[in-house]
């Protein structure tokens, strides 16, 4: 009976602060790999259209979404491009930009960034934005974990360093 008791009156403080325990609140923020699961954090929210962000300059990211990784099982294997692929440069997969482009990727969660190029298509997974080389991937700070919410921003020719960070 203790347990019980001391149980509803654990949930109560996060039913008041609007955090459920249910298995389909959580599924969004959910990641498995295989043996363990970690809770990941949600991205923040997008900043209002032409509200203070623009106002103060900062660059708004041209997509927003998780990231994942590939290396050593597809490493000096042909990219979708036709090079072979080097799991220790900074390339990426992405479904729709041009091969060659530059792309800054930041990690939501660290503001870690790394500049890569688009030499693959993918990710072949719904829900991800770009699949980074396991090079790209160490630069942010992701191996291991496997997804991180990352905002991504394409660079003009011109541009060799990712955009200011919030």
């Amino acid at each position: 009976m203790w347990v019980g008791l001391l149980w509803a009156l654990a949930a109560v403080p996060a039913l008041a602060q609007g955090l459920s325990a249910e298995a389909d609140a959580l599924a969004p923020h959910l990641l498995t790999v295989p043996g363990e699961a970690m809770l990941i954090d949600p991205p923040p929210p997008p900043p209002p259209p032409g509200g203070e962000a623009s106002s103060l300059g900062l660059v708004t990211a041209d997509e927003v979404g998780l990231a994942s990784w590939y290396g050593a099982q597809f490493h000096r294997r042909r990219t979708a491009s036709g090079e072979r692929f080097d799991m220790r440069a900074l390339t990426a997969a992405h479904p729709t930009l041009p091969f060659g482009s530059r792309v800054c990727v930041r990690s939501q969660a660290t503001g870690r960034t790394v500049v890569v190029r688009i030499n693959d298509r993918g990710p072949h997974v719904r829900n991800r934005v770009i699949d980074l080389s396991r090079g790209a991937a160490e630069a942010l700070g992701m191996i291991g974990l496997g997804l991180k919410p990352v905002e991504l921003f394409a660079l003009d020719e011109d541009e060799k360093d990712c955009p200011a960070a919030p």
